[in-house]
């Protein structure tokens, strides 16, 4: 007998494994490995999500109405240009499902999210890598990579895991220099964090045509990543598609209720933001002081690179913390393998990463 085989390059995917967040004998964890919220969800999202206990055994809205009103009413979109999702991750698959297929080409930054070849490869498409400068990706690289076969553009702004972005300008001259009929797809999961002035997540190059998708997530800043809930906005052209190739009920009801509740949490959000921006600048000061580059970041992590000396790398770093209970994450599979990426977590979190990375430093390893 033999087993069904799987279409060619099903198993040349290299599957995504997401942070850790358990470490054998150690009862208490603090985990900074995925970017989750610091704070943890809206409390009026616990709320509505205890609500909904009564009726989980109904089918969820399949058209997520009043999620979209909501979305829609606050940036001044129109709820049929908007398509939810089990994440944001997805509707990026599903982006790549609709618009790629064999022989075709999908284009990305090199240190960009590994989700974006793997939904490429998924779909029978090639990824294809563009070379970034500073840990920022290029328009210049990426226009360069784009050949005729190419269908899909992602750009990660800001980007995971660099922290780094891309100001409007340079996203507005990316899509102009596009051909109209590639699509690009702006991954922009971690808008929500960014208080830079040049910034945008990209709503006007969606409604200046009909060839670009923004897509967002509850997962970071709402920090509801267990419940899977994300967005997309884009023309009602390809809202269309999206509706088509999506399940008639991808996103659960729990998700919905509580996304809902977290979104109309402003102060909660106001919060959280602040949290962040304070915590960010404050653990970049103490990591500076211990001789380690840190890359600038407009989200809510921190790129550490690290030197290459034996015992003081990457590595050695990444096992002494693990040591000490505390999981950050690893970036070999970005090709970073100098470099750690740290969350930032709440209040004593963040402050146990810098103490346990300065005694490190001061007593070695075997420390």
């Amino acid at each position: 007998m033999s087993a069904p085989a799987p279409r060619p390059g099903i198993m040349d995917i290299r599957p995504y494994v997401g942070g850790e967040s358990a470490l054998q004998g150690v009862s208490r964890v603090i985990k900074l490995s995925s970017n989750e919220g610091a704070l943890g969800p809206s409390p009026k999202a616990m709320e509505a999500l205890a609500a909904l206990a009564p009726d989980i055994h109904r089918y969820p809205d399949g058209g997520a109405e009043e999620l979209r009103a909501a979305i829609a009413a606050r940036f001044g979109f129109k709820a049929e240009q908007i398509v939810c999702g089990a994440g944001s991750d997805e509707l990026l698959g599903l982006l790549c499902r609709a618009y790629a297929g064999p022989g075709d080409e999908v284009v990305y930054s090199a240190h960009g999210f590994l989700m974006y070849a793997i939904a490429a490869k998924s779909c029978g498409a090639t990824p294809v890598a563009a070379p970034e400068i500073d840990l920022t990706a290029s328009v210049d690289n990426l226009l360069a990579a784009v050949t005729p076969r190419t269908k899909i553009v992602f750009l990660a702004n800001p980007n995971n895991p660099t922290g780094t972005y891309l100001p409007k300008s340079e996203v507005a001259r990316l899509r102009a220099g596009l051909p109209d009929e590639v699509l690009l797809v702006i991954d922009a999961a971690y808008a929500e964090f960014v208080s830079e002035q040049d910034y945008s997540c990209g709503k006007e190059v969606v409604d200046a045509g009909d060839n670009t998708v923004v897509c967002r997530t509850f997962s970071k800043i709402y920090a509801l990543g267990g419940l899977r809930l994300g967005w997309a906005y884009c023309s009602p052209t390809i809202a269309g598609v999206l509706n088509r190739v999506r399940g008639p009920f991808n996103v659960s009801s729990a998700a919905l209720v509580a996304g809902l509740a977290a979104f109309n949490d402003t102060e909660h959000y106001a919060r959280a933001k602040s949290h962040n921006e304070s915590w960010r600048a404050w653990l970049t000061e103490k990591l500076t002081a211990l001789g380690l580059t840190v890359v600038p970041s407009v989200a809510n992590f921190l790129l550490v690179r690290f030197p290459q000396e034996a015992g003081r790398d990457a590595s050695a770093a990444d096992a002494y913390l693990r040591g000490k209970g505390i999981i950050v994450r690893g970036m070999v599979g970005y090709g970073l393998g100098d470099s750690l990426r740290i969350t930032i977590g709440n209040a004593e979190e963040t402050e146990a990463v810098a103490e346990t990375l300065a005694a490190f430093f001061a007593d070695g390893p075997a420390g």
